[in-house]
């Protein structure tokens, strides 16, 4: 089903307050019960119709149901731009299948964010995107559920895309480094080292038109892109020899090009976990993009898999 003629819906035009922190909401109809106590710094929106829209005490705005987080995300950006909360917390109407912190934690975690980082969630530690010409599902079992539902292909390649709108060069980066869920908070001043045009651009090209659709194949990208957007210097590995010789940088992170890669042929989507300062075992070994011929040994831990319910349920909250 294409939603192009769909209107947008204009997010509180009128809003001149600086928000310290706001909590960004992309709902289907998930139950937001674990948002409950923090609902007055909660900016919803809600995709999934009057049948799904949130209960009180959440007040919502309703889009259409496209683009998967990654609109609902720009779209916010657009909308707020000049009235950007200091620090902005971007989540998913359900994220305890990526996150295992209380709300209360990510906030305090958030809070401590600086100009220039982007705050992620222990759980899965960064992966890296180096699928530029598109990514291969049939040769990753694992993905074969997300392949499965991708209703809109791009015309255009991951590279393409990343060089037209994302990092604005004609540059190839070896890979990006990117968090699986898109789930984290960034300052204003962060988001604002765009412009709010740059922003439009890609909200146009990404997710509008005719990549208005409930699950396009953009909505996998900009999850992959979301850091090296906001901070480039840190999250694009741009050739062999920018690689970072720590394993973790400054915030606890797998350092640039050391990101974890998912083996190829992975029946289930091995992850590397993390709970405070620690890997969990048995867990595969992080493979650099560079510098390392070695592949990633299987493990039989399974991470971030759901059941055939769950997975049904997924199927109809994109329309499908």
């Amino acid at each position: 089903m294409n939603h192009s003629n769909s209107p947008l819906v204009v997010v509180n035009p009128t809003r001149q307050t600086d928000l310290a922190f706001e909590i960004v909401v992309s709902h289907y109809n998930e139950d937001l019960t674990w948002l409950k106590q923090h609902s007055a710094e909660c900016c919803v929106y809600s995709k999934g119709g009057e049948k799904n829209a949130p209960e009180l005490p959440f007040t919502f705005t309703p889009l259409p149901n496209i683009g998967r987080e990654g609109h609902t995300f720009l779209y916010h950006i657009v909308n707020h731009y000049e009235h950007l909360a200091e620090v902005t917390l971007f989540v998913q109407g359900r994220i305890d299948d990526h996150v295992d912190m209380t709300l209360a934690e990510m906030k305090a975690k958030a809070m401590t964010t600086v100009p220039g980082q982007v705050t992620t969630y222990p759980f899965r530690e960064l992966e890296l995107f180096e699928h530029w010409e598109g990514i291969p599902w049939e040769k990753y079992p694992c993905w074969k559920r997300w392949s499965s539902m991708v209703t809109q292909n791009m015309p255009e390649t991951p590279l393409e895309l990343f060089q037209k709108y994302i990092s604005e060069s004609d540059r190839m980066p070896v890979a990006v480094g990117f968090a699986p869920g898109a789930i984290f908070a960034v300052k204003k001043e962060t988001i604002m080292r765009h412009s709010k045009a740059f922003y439009e651009r890609l909200l146009q090209q990404m997710f509008l038109g005719e990549m208005a659709h409930v699950n396009p194949e953009t909505g996998h990208y900009m999850e992959r892109f979301w850091l090296a957007m906001f901070n480039p210097a840190e999250y694009v590995q741009w050739d062999d020899s920018d690689l970072s010789k720590a394993e973790r940088n400054n915030d606890g992170q797998l350092a640039k090009g050391r990101w974890y890669r998912i083996p190829k042929g992975s029946a289930v989507d091995l992850g590397a976990m993390r709970r405070g300062e620690e890997l969990d075992s048995p867990m595969s070994p992080i493979s650099p993009v560079a510098g390392s011929s070695s592949t990633p040994e299987s493990s039989e831990t399974e991470l971030s898999t759901i059941t055939d319910e769950e997975f049904l349920d997924h199927k109809q909250s994109i329309g499908m």
